[in-house]
């Protein structure tokens, strides 16, 4: 089980309309007998940022894609509002209010900017497939609609020029934004967001921060990333994961602090005792 830091926030509290946020439970996940995750389990309540850490291979990818129906676990149960998210499936995540970004960019290298961001908002497309085959003019207007609220979403993340570019064309931190836009123009009530600051320089860090904690409240968001500062400067709660188990939870600061997550990080092991006389040298 993992230790429970002090002062953690208790997780009782209820979204707005009555249903919970998200809810993990015992989960356990093996391939061919190695173990990814062992018996973990996470609370995230509505509008909280919470950030799940750990070293390479930990875990935290796997996490998501379990959340997200890409792997079965062998034991437990994740929960999303108050619904079992056994049997959903990849391309049923829009419609539940859930987004998610990858490690990559996974950008369409064929689409424009503009076009990858539409395929986000598509799950809110009201015209069937048989208007846009057919061509006929209520298809042109909601291809019009979902432009717009590409336009839009870009316009947020202040890329909205790069709109007709393809993403080769693009800087690493402009397909970044790209990326996260198609995220968010989907307006999702939980944001899966894996390893966002990956390849960012200092500055597009602090700006995904500020973008990040704007989401608070409003959007409830999981986070997965390696850089400490992101994750203390925007987190409310963190889960750390190591070889699969969970080692430590609690409030950013205390889990920095806490002697286990820095002998996973750091290889410090925490000696309480104090030293002999004869182990000092000059």
């Amino acid at each position: 089980m993992p230790r429970r830091v002090e002062g953690e926030r208790a997780s009782a509290s209820a979204s707005r309309d009555g249903s919970r946020g998200l809810r993990i439970r015992g989960i356990t996940v093996r391939f061919d007998g190695l173990i990814a995750l062992a018996d973990v389990s996470l609370d995230v309540e509505p509008g909280e940022v919470v950030g799940v850490i750990g070293p390479n291979g930990a875990g935290k990818t796997t996490l998501f894609n379990v959340i997200c129906g890409f792997v079965r676990p062998q034991a437990g149960e994740v929960e999303w509002r108050g619904r079992s998210m056994r049997r959903a499936r990849p391309y049923e995540l829009a419609g539940l209010g859930i987004s998610r970004t990858l490690q990559g960019i996974g950008l369409f290298s064929g689409l424009t900017a503009a076009e990858n961001v539409m395929v986000g908002a598509d799950g809110s497309r009201r015209a069937g497939l048989g208007s846009a085959m057919l061509g006929l003019p209520r298809a042109d207007r909601e291809e019009s609609r979902l432009r717009t609220l590409a336009l839009e979403a870009l316009g947020d993340l202040g890329v909205v020029e790069v709109a007709d570019a393809l993403p080769s064309a693009l800087p690493y931190a402009l397909q970044k934004r790209v990326a996260l836009a198609r995220a968010l123009v989907a307006r999702p009530q939980l944001l899966l967001l894996d390893e966002p600051a990956g390849g960012l320089g200092a500055d597009d860090m602090s700006e995904l921060g500020e973008r990040i904690r704007g989401l608070a409240g409003e959007v409830t968001v999981l986070l997965v990333e390696h850089h400490m500062d992101l994750v203390m400067s925007v987190c409310d709660r963190v889960l750390v994961l190591d070889f699969g188990r969970s080692i430590a939870s609690g409030r950013p600061a205390d889990v920095q602090a806490d002697p286990a997550v820095l002998e996973a990080y750091l290889g410090v092991e925490s000696d309480p005792r104090p030293p002999e006389a004869g182990d000092a040298h000059g």
